[in-house]
């Protein structure tokens, strides 16, 4: 099953996430998405490591998701990867955008749904418009993505204030 959660910043996604893979599977893997360019992105990754402790298996993967999720595959029948918004980041800066989506949206189109995804990503587009074009175009991929990944996903559950509300069932 893929389940996709999704949700403003703040809203308990990845918590949410957390507890139902650890539901779904007694020893999950976590693939993290974020890449420490800044101390303020170093904190918050040590924030996420901290609170998972010992209870996930840690990749750590900012730009080659596809892959990093085909393997964890493998091994583990429980998968979270937190978070699509941060991985697209990556891959716009890095340049490589269109290529890892697709990877990655060919890589869900063929995931055994006998395995359990949670995919966490933020909703960009309830927001004012970005001020600068590279923004825009980044909420806009955002966007898309998201609904490229809603439309393959079993389940979608929408976060706010910490309260989820399931939207495809």
């Amino acid at each position: 099953m893929i389940h996709l959660i999704i949700g403003g910043a703040r809203s308990g996604k990845s918590s949410h996430a957390e507890r139902l893979a650890l539901k779904s599977s007694s020893y999950p893997a976590y693939i993290a998405t974020a890449e420490p360019f800044d101390e303020e992105m170093r904190t918050r990754i040590r924030k996420h490591q901290e609170n998972r402790q010992d209870r996930f298996f840690t990749i750590e993967e900012p730009i080659e998701l596809a892959l990093a999720l085909k393997k964890a595959t493998e091994d583990y029948s429980s998968i979270l990867v937190d978070c699509l918004t941060v991985w697209l980041g990556n891959i716009q800066y890095h340049q490589v955008m269109d290529k890892q989506i697709e990877l990655l949206l060919d890589e869900l189109r063929s995931f055994p749904r006998d395995n359990d995804l949670f995919l966490v990503s933020n909703e960009l587009g309830q927001g004012l418009v970005p001020e600068s074009a590279l923004s825009r175009e980044f909420r806009d991929r955002a966007g898309f993505l998201n609904q490229d990944i809603a439309q393959i996903a079993d389940k979608v559950t929408y976060l706010i204030a910490g309260i989820p509300m399931e939207i495809k069932k």
